[in-house]
């Protein structure tokens, strides 16, 4: 209560087929706390993709990566080949 849990920029855009990072912000994460990015597509729920507590991992559907950072401060998901229909809401949490 009264942390912020996680900072996102509100958009980034990319073309279709061109790799590209969202970032997100989690300067108060606790040392047992998982990162976790979920993806929610129009008139839908939220879609659990992955989480990481440290290093990378894997992500299948979209294809991509996410990163987390040596501090835990901060972590990126990349989308290696995004498709028109992968622009959708993309969250981090905690």
């Amino acid at each position: 209560v009264g942390r912020a849990q996680v900072q996102q920029e509100p958009s980034a855009e990319t073309t279709e087929g061109t790799g590209i990072s969202i970032n997100c912000s989690h300067p108060n994460i606790k040392f047992n706390e998982f990162i976790l990015w979920y993806r929610q597509l129009p008139g839908r729920g939220p879609e659990f993709l992955v989480r990481a507590l440290q290093g990378s991992q894997e992500v299948r559907s979209p294809q991509g990566r996410l990163s987390v950072a040596a501090d835990r401060r901060s972590s990126a998901l990349w989308l290696a080949r995004p498709r028109r229909g992968d622009a959708v809401l993309y969250s981090c949490a905690l």
